[in-house]
């Protein structure tokens, strides 16, 4: 059974996808209402699973008329993702952008699941087992050299 944080996820997520915009705006007492949840639950789910890394953007507004507006930050077309890639993953990267990174394609379905899981488990830093900055250096070379090599058909 999935919990009230993946139900409530997923329920976003759907609506973003309906929305015409790409945008979103909820009300968090609202969204807590409709989950018989807290408010705490929601801004927990938004703050884990709607991040930068993961492709939204989220603005938020507290008080009487406050809402939490989500948006998705489309990537670009397949035959710019190499350049994207260089600009954005630069020299460096941890592991938590990496991570959000393949999270975004993997959404946007430019990685299935098995290429996801095999590029994460490669960034690893248990894997990388080579002190910072260094580490970081070679998770960015790796990741650059296998999104290429993946998507640059």
């Amino acid at each position: 059974m999935r919990n009230i944080s993946d139900i409530i996820e997923q329920y976003l997520k759907n609506i973003l996808q309906d929305s015409s915009d790409g945008m979103i705006e909820i009300q968090r007492n609202d969204l807590a209402d409709k989950f018989s949840c807290v408010p705490s639950q929601i801004n927990y789910v938004i703050s884990t699973r709607f991040t930068l890394e993961k492709g939204y953007l989220v603005e938020s507004k507290r008080g009487g008329g406050g809402y939490i507006r989500i948006q998705r930050v489309e990537l670009p077309a397949q035959s710019v993702l190499g350049g994207h890639f260089h600009q954005h993953i630069g020299d460096e990267i941890n592991q938590a952008s990496a991570e959000g990174l393949i999270y975004q394609l993997e959404e946007a379905k430019f990685l299935n699941c098995r290429e996801a899981a095999l590029i994460k488990a490669a960034m690893s830093r248990e894997v990388l087992l080579i002190k910072l900055p260094y580490r970081d250096q070679i998770r960015a070379r790796m990741l650059k050299a296998m999104l290429i090599s993946l998507l640059g058909k």
